[in-house]
């Protein structure tokens, strides 16, 4: 069985944007919204020592992705090839699933209310075709293919090159779009563009800032009902109920 994954090459990439139009044309990806996307560092340090760099994110189909547990309706999976996917027909539009993945790889389509995402082209990859982006790219800097195959390129510069995965303590997942690029470039993507921490509260948080006030509300609210109760009792002189 092939383990599709995809490997950027940070110091071929021009910043062109082809791969994002690329995409956005063949999925009618809605403006505003992307399964690809070009970041630009900016210039950093200081002169002579000032460094730059491009970096390429979408959706990394990791070997663990933090994007399935949280989806109610199993609408989010994925296949055996490692391509992690969407059914639509499944998605309520909850925004669960995008909340939990830490690269911002997914979006809900303002047109559909569903989520959607990169998922390497997988119908294309059917017709015998590489995803829209890596035909497009035009410094090609992108490659793709199976990392089970000692053949294919991509395991060539995974293994034999040693490609970088975007990955910290935030998100140690397996992610499956691995990046080549200078000391510089790569200290710069981990500085900046490395993944971020889950935005849906664990259980902890979930007693501390919802569960816990809704319970001691709760409680409150049925004192004072018992207690205006009472007094009203002691005021019309009748004597108090006892339960």
């Amino acid at each position: 069985m092939a383990r599709y994954a995809m490997v950027i090459d940070l110091r071929k990439c021009v910043g062109c944007n082809a791969c994002s139009v690329a995409c956005r044309t063949e999925w009618e990806v809605p403006i505003g919204h992307s399964r690809t996307w070009v970041n630009h560092s900016g210039a950093i340090g200081e002169f002579p020592n000032v460094y730059a760099t491009n970096f390429v994110a979408q959706c990394n189909h990791c070997d663990d992705p933090a994007c399935i547990p949280p989806c109610p309706t199993g609408a989010t999976f994925q296949e055996k090839n490692g391509i992690v996917k969407v059914n639509t027909d499944l998605c309520i539009g909850c925004g669960y699933c995008v909340e939990a993945c830490p690269y911002d790889a997914r979006y809900i389509n303002p047109v559909t209310e569903k989520v959607d995402k990169c998922d390497f082209c997988a119908d294309r990859l059917e017709e015998g075709l590489l995803p829209a982006c890596v035909t497009t790219c035009t410094a090609n800097a992108k490659f793709f293919g199976d990392l089970e195959d000692r053949n294919s390129i991509v395991y060539k510069k995974v293994y034999e090159e040693g490609a970088w995965r975007n990955e910290n303590d935030n998100a140690s997942i397996g992610p499956n779009v691995y990046y080549l690029g200078t000391k510089n470039q790569l200290e710069i993507v981990k500085a900046k563009f490395g993944p971020r921490k889950s935005r849906l509260a664990t259980p902890a948080q979930m007693w501390k800032d919802i569960i816990r006030p809704l319970v001691f509300g709760a409680v409150g609210v049925t004192f004072v009902g018992q207690a205006i109760a009472f007094f009203n009792q002691l005021r019309k002189g009748e004597e108090p109920i006892d339960d």
